[in-house]
């Protein structure tokens, strides 16, 4: 939750000795929407429903801790960010967010297109029987098998990130007879108001090619220019665009403005060295949502025309017909969408502090909070209460201090053990960074829709950690 100056009467408030937390809301029992997935409810028992299902009944069927996604709002999602861009963008979800079969399958049916970075990424997609020509392959460090595979598939474009990738790349089509649609990645020396270690496109950082020239100064020819030039001879390879990505949980159009123009005058350049006008702009993804009530992400209309203005701007002022745009959300689509719905172990409470909630989950499906000192929203779901609100930190259960949930949080002073709590906004990367830490299990992903709930991934099983083991 955001953090603020110390509320007037919350218990324990007026001793915390930190200050840096929200005020309680005046009713614990309230569902902020901005947070929510849509179809989330509380019913007139008290407790928390989703897609017309009980909390408490997913609970009793599935266990917890649970990834719960509401399908309904994952596919209203995608229908928002395709008819917001329209017939002349593209629409690639970033599947490292979170992918599974069941999602490529959402995807495919909605009309958007996927982006992969892995060759596991890439397996999932053609197994769910994404059209390859649909696909984008992403990656610093591409193996020459993900290479080769992606190439026999047939996927839209590889987006290159080296010098020696469009070696590779080239070889391979060349070898395989094929002629293969790439992007280079740049680096457009523009860093995004995120977190530090999720800011990636200023110069130091592992992703890309430079616009910039190299030296003190950065004068001359920037790795991106030779990369062009590269690709360009290469009968095997067919450039069809420049892409960037700025950072991640981005609020403010801001950046992306000074990344396409930097763009649009890398795609000038080739234009007037090279007599050719590429035909795409990809500006990536890195959109924000709301993790909590005081986030305020922009709607994919407003996303939509803010980015079209941008690129038509900058193209017109330089003289260029205006590319296809192609975005990559990725967070903004499924983090929404999903709560992990847990269960409170111990209470601790420590007088003049806080509360500490024990839940039977933690770092190991949600290691956002330790990792980037992301904040999260949480609530009691298998009940409403009328009880004061207590200053909470939602912890797992794993040997770690930092294994944090929910840094500060109000929650009913009547929380007791058995109690379910629900964490919103965890659709996205959650179960995609999931571990075994501790040799935890897992979680499972399950879908609802219109009263019927599904794994879609399976919660594992000490069976399957100890098949691993072969030792």
């Amino acid at each position: 939750m955001s953090r603020s100056a110390h509320p007037a009467g919350p218990r324990h408030a007026d001793v915390l000795p930190e200050g840096h937390y929200t005020a309680p809301p005046a009713d614990l029992n309230s569902l902020d929407p901005r947070v929510w997935a849509q179809t989330v409810e509380r019913t007139p028992e008290g407790a928390v429903a989703v897609g017309g299902l009980d909390v408490r009944r997913l609970a009793e069927e599935f266990g917890t801790p649970a990834y719960v996604m509401d399908e309904t709002d994952f596919r209203a999602r995608c229908r928002a960010w395709r008819d917001a861009f329209g017939p002349d963008a593209d629409v690639y979800y970033a599947g490292k967010a979170f992918l599974s079969r069941a999602v490529v399958r959402w995807l495919h049916e909605e009309g958007l297109n996927l982006d992969v970075c892995s060759g596991g990424e890439l397996a999932t997609a053609l197994d769910a029987g994404m059209p390859a020509e649909r696909i984008a392959l992403h990656g610093n460090n591409k193996s020459d098998e993900e290479i080769e595979r992606a190439v026999e598939a047939g996927v839209g474009r590889i987006v290159l990130d080296s010098f020696q990738e469009i070696a590779r790349v080239a070889h391979t089509a060349a070898r395989l007879g094929r002629r293969q649609p790439v992007q280079i990645r740049v680096t457009v020396g523009v860093e995004a108001h995120t977190h530090e270690f999720i800011a990636t496109a200023h110069e130091d950082q592992k992703f890309g090619l430079a616009l910039a020239g190299g030296g003190s100064s950065g004068a001359g020819e920037g790795p991106a220019a030779e990369a062009v030039r590269r690709v360009l001879m290469l009968d095997s390879l067919e450039l069809t665009g420049i892409h960037s990505h700025i950072g991640s949980q981005i609020f403010d159009m801001a950046g992306f403005e000074v990344s396409a123009r930097r763009v649009v005058g890398l795609l000038t350049r080739v234009r007037d060295e090279h007599g050719v006008e590429l035909p795409e702009i990809d500006l990536g993804g890195g959109l924000g949502i709301a993790y909590t009530p005081e986030d305020d992400p922009r709607e994919p209309h407003e996303i939509a025309k803010a980015l079209g203005d941008i690129v038509t701007r900058e193209c017109e002022a330089a003289g260029l017909a205006v590319p296809r745009l192609s975005v990559e959300p990725g967070r903004a689509i499924a983090g929404p969408t999903a709560f992990t719905l847990y269960e409170v172990g111990t209470l601790k409470e420590l007088e003049g502090l806080r509360t500490y909630v024990s839940v039977d989950g933690g770092m190991s499906d949600n290691i956002r909070t330790a990792l980037y000192d992301a904040e999260y929203s949480v609530a009691l779901v298998s009940r409403a209460s009328a009880a004061e609100p207590m200053l909470s930190r939602v912890v797992g259960k794993h040997c770690e201090s930092g294994d944090i949930v929910v840094r500060d949080a109000f929650l009913p002073a009547d929380l007791a053990p058995g109690d379910l709590l629900a964490v919103p906004a965890t659709g996205a990367y959650c179960r995609s960074m999931a571990s075994n830490y501790n040799h935890a299990l897992r979680p499972p992903v399950v879908a609802v829709r219109d009263g019927q709930a599904r794994t879609i991934v399976r919660r594992e099983t000490e069976e399957d950690l100890l098949r691993l083991d072969v030792g």
